[in-house]
């Protein structure tokens, strides 16, 4: 069962929770999707049945189309927020660290065509892969931070998040004024462009900043 880690290599006392994600934060990636660029967060929610370590072998769903990478930075709430300001946002991020967004592209476009919720396609069991977490002992500068993901060797995506649409601290903040967000919990900040399909074989690795977190995984 998924427990949340930190990189320090502690565990921590936070039962993870739900993982609220962000659709199209990026311009580019909406653009590569060919999908408008909304005008305010597009939010949807992976239960914690979704989560599981990074490092564990991804299993593609079978007979349910194309499976999507997309990687992101994760945020892991360690005290609860509800109506929150920005200003509010920092002390109450327990930790940074790295996931992905598993996304059954075929299902996700039929049921967009149909008017349906996406759920289906993005809150499947093991759907929302999670790196160890980064223990926030100081506060980086949450508009300045960058990662990276490789497919078997190959750069594909590369995330600033000052290219972000709406910055990590109003993006949590919003997200509190919809939804409360409490201790285990984890925010997924968007994906930029260069997402694909996976296939069985695939190795992806992960970094965040120069030497802040590494992690990698396979597709069995």
């Amino acid at each position: 069962m998924y427990q949340h880690r930190f990189t320090c290599g502690t565990g921590t006392d936070l039962s993870p929770g739900k993982i609220v994600c962000v659709g199209r934060n990026y311009a580019a990636h909406a653009a590569e999707l060919d999908n408008a660029v909304p005008e305010e967060p597009l939010l949807f929610i992976k239960p914690a049945t979704a989560a599981v370590p990074f490092e564990a072998p991804i299993h593609l769903p079978p007979g349910r189309g194309s499976c999507h990478f997309e990687g992101e930075l994760a945020l892991l709430v360690g005290d609860t927020l509800t109506n929150a300001n920005p200003a509010d946002v920092p002390p109450a991020i327990a930790g940074l660290g790295l996931a992905l967004d598993l996304t059954l592209r075929d299902l996700q476009a039929e049921l967009k065509k149909a008017g349906h919720p996406w759920e289906k396609a993005k809150a499947f069991d093991g759907a929302c892969p999670l790196s160890p977490f980064v223990k926030l002992d100081w506060l980086p500068d949450w508009d300045g931070l960058t990662y990276s993901l490789w497919l078997n060797g190959e750069l594909r995506q590369r995330g600033k998040t000052s290219h972000m649409l709406t910055p990590v601290l109003d993006l949590v903040a919003y997200i509190s004024s919809h939804f409360t967000l409490q201790p285990g919990d984890v925010v997924l900040t968007g994906t930029p462009a260069g997402v694909g399909a996976l296939i069985s074989g695939d190795r992806l690795e992960m970094q965040l900043e120069e030497d802040w977190l590494r992690v990698e995984t396979s597709v069995a």
